[in-house]
């Protein structure tokens, strides 16, 4: 089983100095995407599920006056984002086990996180603390090949490249979970442009799996990597209104 407390890619120095505090592909570019389509009013409650050091938290805060927390299993990345302002609302947790109350939240963002948890027990707690009517808010690594897929998860390293899976599979999981799709894009010119800048700030693909695995020999992670094709993608879903909501609104001609 998946844990987003095992992944360590995160606090590697070397990926954080080509990718800055945001560590994904775009930086905000979806980010702000995805607030043109969900339009959170000011003062609305969101919560980015894998911070790191809290880029988004506080972007959201300050471009949208958003009033916005963050949770990631990362003591050495809340930390390094705490040093920047004591202000930020970083959290200690894990997506799978959040610590806030049902419906607490009127939006969601995983931003290259959801595929580094366990994809279940994570879209059961997003749709728990976010109120009805709320947008769950989903960036993320995708295979474009299934066949792929078996050899990305036992790669010997853990990050958003290894939980990868098709896009059908991924959307099936998220409506399973209650959640109706709102929009999806492929956004794969981003991982394209990022995966270009990391090659070459370690000068040669070779040294760049070196980086990411850490570990010897990664032809394996090369392999897997053309063969499964990966792509990137923004996904916006919205956790449906109550019954009785809906019939009301019915009624009133809303």
């Amino acid at each position: 089983m998946k844990s987003s407390a095992r992944c360590v890619l995160y606090e590697n120095r070397e990926i954080r100095d080509v990718t800055g505090e945001t560590i994904r592909p775009g930086g905000f570019v979806l980010t702000d995407r995805a607030q043109s389509i969900c339009r959170f009013p000011p003062g609305a409650r969101v919560l980015d599920v894998g911070c790191g050091m809290g880029a988004t938290v506080q972007h959201l805060s300050r471009q949208y006056h958003l009033n916005a927390v963050g949770v990631d299993p990362s003591p050495l990345l809340l930390q390094l984002g705490r040093n920047g302002s004591e202000q930020v609302p970083l959290l200690e947790a894990a997506g799978e086990n959040l610590p806030f109350l049902d419906e607490d939240m009127d939006g969601v963002f995983a931003e290259c996180t959801l595929s580094l948890m366990d994809e279940d027990q994570a879209l059961a707690e997003f749709f728990r603390v976010l109120k009805p009517g709320g947008y769950l808010v989903v960036a993320d690594i995708y295979a474009r090949n299934s066949e792929g897929v078996d050899e990305l998860q036992q790669l010997p390293v853990v990050s958003c490249l290894t939980g990868a899976m098709p896009a059908q599979r991924l959307i099936r999981k998220i409506q399973v979970s209650g959640f109706e799709i709102v929009l999806w894009e492929d956004q794969s010119r981003l991982l394209a442009e990022l995966t270009a800048r990391l090659i070459f700030a370690n000068s040669s693909p070779a040294a760049f799996w070196g980086a990411m695995c850490q570990t010897g020999d990664c032809s394996d992670i090369q392999h897997a990597v053309h063969a499964s094709k990966p792509g990137y993608f923004l996904l916006i879903a919205k956790k449906p209104l109550t019954r009785h909501r809906k019939e009301n609104q019915g009624a009133d001609g809303r």
